[in-house]
């Protein structure tokens, strides 16, 4: 019975693409924490030199 308990594997695809999502969104917030400020100046530039 125990063994059996151990060795289901119904919900481990499940949580391993979650786990893979999660450090995704991870990487995606450091990465626009980072750049984000830099894309800022550029619109913030583009923006000025559209307008006249």
């Amino acid at each position: 019975m125990l063994r059996n308990f151990f060795a289901r594997e119904e919900g481990q695809g499940l949580v391993e693409y979650a786990l893979i999502l999660v450090l995704i969104a991870i990487v995606v917030i450091g990465v626009l924490t980072v750049l984000g400020g830099k894309v800022s100046s550029v619109f913030e530039t583009i923006s000025s030199s559209l307008n006249p």
